[in-house]
C-alpha cells in the first residue's frame, strides 16, 4: 500500500506540473495573439483617419 501512494503522488505531481506548462502555453499564446489584434486594429484606425481628414491632394 506504501508503494501504491508513493507512485500515486508521482503521477499526481507530473499530471499537475505539465497541466501548468500547458496553461502558461495558452496564456502566452493568447498575449501575442491580443498583441498582434491591438497593432491591426490601431493601423486599420490610423489608416482610416487618414483617408478621412487628409483628403484629396487634388484640388
Amino acid at each position: 500500500m506504501k508503494n501504491f501512494s508513493w507512485i500515486a503522488l508521482v503521477l499526481i505531481f507530473c499530471t499537475t506540473l505539465q497541466s501548468c506548462e500547458f496553461i502558461a502555453g495558452i496564456f502566452k499564446a493568447g498575449v501575442w495573439s491580443g498583441v498582434l489584434i491591438v497593432v491591426l486594429v490601431l493601423a486599420l484606425i490610423i489608416w482610416l483617419a487618414a483617408k478621412i481628414f487628409g483628403g484629396s491632394k487634388d484640388s
